[in-house]
């Protein structure tokens, strides 16, 4: 690994390059707060997805790419007077040392729950911080994962069950309310109670400490995978998927699940 002053020459290396691309590239010079959001949006996703398969040449390459955008945004904020990336670092140490007492204070936590703890209490003293417990939750969030974040939030508040076990009466509650509203067939009550039912087996995933998030991302992939198997072994016998029965189909499926697919 690089020393801290080699890791300090290549921040400064790539701080000089960003000025150099502002001043001489003309996509780079007309880049806006707003036209780069989209394409940071998707740089994040793509650092989540490289995460997930633990590809470290692509987690280091996607890293990259991400930090490209904070240098880019910090070069916008300064261009305008506003800030520069002295000040986003600089804010950014004082929250944490402000939300690390036991590091860097008098306070005790010897356990990840106390410290999530004091964190969220922390952030509700902080000036001009929330002034809810959930007023911190971004609201574009993707549905799972602010979900996720909410109870995680609430538990942090003290508001959570005793037993984690008590959480599969409220899945099984949720599923019985949404068998009822099927019957109905009632299309917003369905929806409504589909939610309730998600947002129940979210809450166990949390309980049991299971991304729910990266849950269902490997299932995707899982189901990609064995998908494609099914497609490719149905091209290579000269058939379509759609001249194939659901149990043919099946079986093939199933030789995907054998081979580790």
């Amino acid at each position: 690994m690089n020393t801290r002053e080699e890791q300090l020459n290549a921040f400064g290396r790539l701080l000089d390059i960003m000025d150099e691309l502002r001043v001489k590239c003309p996509w780079d010079r007309k880049q806006t707060n707003e036209s780069l959001r989209t394409n940071t949006i998707e740089e994040t996703y793509e650092l989540c997805d490289s995460l997930i398969r633990g590809d470290n040449e692509d987690i280091k390459e996607e890293l990259g790419d991400l930090l490209l955008h904070i240098v880019f945004y910090a070069k916008i904020g300064e261009e305008k007077g506003a800030f520069d990336i002295q000040s986003v670092c600089d804010a950014l140490c004082q929250k944490l040392i402000y939300r690390h007492p036991h590091v860097f204070g008098d306070d005790q936590a010897d356990t990840s729950k106390k410290v999530e703890q004091s964190w969220e209490q922390l952030k509700l003293k902080e000036k001009g911080g929330n002034k809810t417990v959930l007023e911190g939750v971004p609201a574009a969030l993707p549905s799972v994962v602010k979900a996720h974040r909410i109870q995680d939030k609430a538990r942090n508040a003290g508001f959570d069950w005793e037993q984690r076990e008590q959480v599969w009466d409220k899945v099984l509650e949720e599923f019985n309310e949404l068998k009822e509203e099927i019957g109905g067939m009632d299309a917003e009550r369905m929806e409504s109670e589909f939610g309730d039912l998600f947002f129940s087996l979210i809450n166990a995933a949390r309980l049991y400490k299971i991304n729910p998030d990266n849950a269902l991302e490997r299932t995707n992939q899982k189901f990609i995978r064995r998908f494609n198997y099914l497609e490719e072994r149905t091209i290579k016998d000269g058939h379509s998927l759609k001249d194939l029965t659901l149990e043919e189909m099946d079986k093939i499926w199933n030789e995907a699940k054998a081979k580790g697919l």
